[in-house]
């Protein structure tokens, strides 16, 4: 129930507001405002009435400075006593609705540093940032630039951050990201016997050359490019980090002939299933393996007695093998380890144009026997087959080449190519998930022209962005706040009673 005001005393601390709000009203019912169209008056409430929102909040907060008991001591984490108190210190807060001014009493001794009973009651930040505008900037930072975010706080808002303190600002919000999933491995699996995928790929983000990774960086300053304005073939920029992505999610068995996959009617097939529970994640500051360790995690816990189908779906990178196979072993975990079909589709052009130079419904048709073939679990035949046309034709060491790669491709990933098997039991067989998460999450925020990137501020818009992807951030940003209550203010005091009487 709200608290009754019954004299002048109990609404003093609001005065500056309610005589905004008049100048508000007198305005509107001006002759000059009667000339206005709806949209001049949209603007001038939007304008005005964040400084009666200001004046409101900073109305609060003189009020809770009038009202702030005094508590006689404290008592710090460092166990000293602090008697001396002081009121009025002040200190400014920037928010939503531009700059306020915070009263509060400060309990001292000598030669130790103050408390304060009220910052801790109201969750202060340590620094000038308020809460409210911190978000509102993590927010548009996950999907614009720097520059874009503050332009739009800027608009929109009576708050403004300088760049350097907004790259400092959005990497502390991004700080509790691996304490936020942590706190949910003692939550309960999910009450599902869908299968559960799993997907590791990985994109390059353009870095500064400090934050690259040392091999990257010594072949970036032994690089001595042929031309200056451009790279020659086969030449690389060498300026790229890159960030391991992720993804799990369920989704039912989803049962498909070889025969329906090359069909070029679709129409008739049945609705695919939809992907439920979908979790997508990126860092490029961490290790491939910890994030494939984290992938792993989150499996775990969604499926904590190993009873469903584990997939995981790679591009087939032998590196990836390795640390996959890893992390199962360490879950103790069984896994069926699918390679995009889309990503041997490409081998197969390669050699496919070798055979039909200069004929591309030559090229498609080859490419579509082999396929099917490919789907129905005949890929060692389809190695050899075409090793031995090779032969007999006589190809070219370089033709030859494109045959010889796509021929081993197929015969040393058989395990992973057992289409057959994986569409009889309804496993999907393309990595649409990852990539689109690398296209969402890396590329289209990371890539925008020209920037070059450091790493600590491009981990934690990776962060952010995952956060939303997944549909986390709220739950995320109440997790934050109570984490930077703790940080800031909980753990400096012996003890907190004055914030459970708040």
């Amino acid at each position: 129930m709200s608290q009754a005001y019954t004299t002048v005393e109990d609404w003093k601390m609001f005065c500056d507001a309610f005589e905004k709000f008049s100048e508000m009203v007198t305005s509107l019912r001006s002759s000059q405002s009667q000339q206005s169209d709806h949209g001049q008056i949209e603007q001038f409430l939007d304008i005005e009435g964040r400084e009666l929102l200001r004046r409101l909040l900073q109305g609060y907060l003189d009020h809770r400075t009038e009202t702030e008991p005094d508590w006689g001591h404290l008592e710090g984490h460092d166990h000293i006593i602090r008697t001396h108190r002081r009121q009025g210190t002040q200190r400014h807060l920037e928010t939503l609705f531009g700059d306020v001014i915070v009263s509060r009493r400060s309990y001292g001794a000598d030669g130790v540093e103050s408390r304060f009973a009220l910052a801790a009651q109201l969750n202060l930040p340590p620094d000038k940032y308020s809460d409210g505008l911190r978000q509102r900037l993590a927010q548009d930072v996950a999907v614009m630039s720097y520059d874009e975010a503050l332009d739009r706080l800027d608009q929109t808002t009576g708050g403004h951050i300088p760049k350097r303190q907004s790259e400092q600002v959005v990497v502390k919000v991004a700080q509790d990201f691996e304490s936020f999933y942590e706190t949910r491995q003692a939550q309960e699996g999910e009450a599902s016997q869908d299968l559960l995928v799993l997907s590791t790929d990985c994109k390059g983000i353009v870095m500064r050359p400090e934050d690259l990774r040392e091999a990257t960086r010594k072949a970036a300053q032994r690089a001595e490019p042929k031309l200056k304005t451009r790279l020659s073939p086969g030449e690389k920029r060498q300026r790229k980090r890159m960030a391991t992505v992720a993804s799990i999610y369920s989704v039912a068995p989803y049962v498909r002939s070889p025969e329906s996959i090359m069909s070029s009617n679709q129409d008739d097939q049945a609705p695919r299933p939809q992907v439920e529970n979908k979790r997508v994640w990126a860092s490029v500051e961490r290790e491939p393996q910890r994030v494939i360790d984290e992938l792993f995690d989150e499996a775990l816990r969604r499926d904590p007695d190993r009873q469903r189908q584990w997939v995981v779906l790679v591009d087939g990178d032998r590196h990836q093998f390795a640390r996959i196979q890893a992390a199962a072993a360490r879950c103790e975990a069984s896994v069926v380890v699918v390679i995009d079909f889309i990503h041997g589709l490409e081998y197969l052009w390669k050699a496919a144009r070798a055979f039909h130079p200069g004929d591309d419904e030559g090229a498609e048709a080859w490419v579509q026997a082999r396929a099917l073939k490919v789907l129905q679990g005949q890929a060692r035949a389809v190695a050899r087959g075409m090793r031995l046309s090779a032969t007999l034709r006589q190809l070219s060491a370089a033709k030859r080449e494109a045959v010889d790669t796509c021929a081993d491709y197929l015969l040393n990933r058989q395990s992973c190519l057992r289409y057959d098997w994986f569409l009889e039991h309804g496993l999907p067989i393309a990595t649409g998930v990852i990539e689109g998460a690398c296209r969402h999450l890396v590329q289209d925020r990371m890539d925008l022209t020209g920037a070059r990137w450091r790493l600590k501020s491009a981990e934690a818009v990776l962060k952010l962005r995952s956060l939303r992807s997944s549909g986390d951030f709220e739950a995320y940003w109440r997790f934050h706040k109570q984490q930077e209550l703790q940080r800031h203010h909980i753990s400096r005091y012996a003890e907190c009673l004055f914030l459970e009487a708040a």
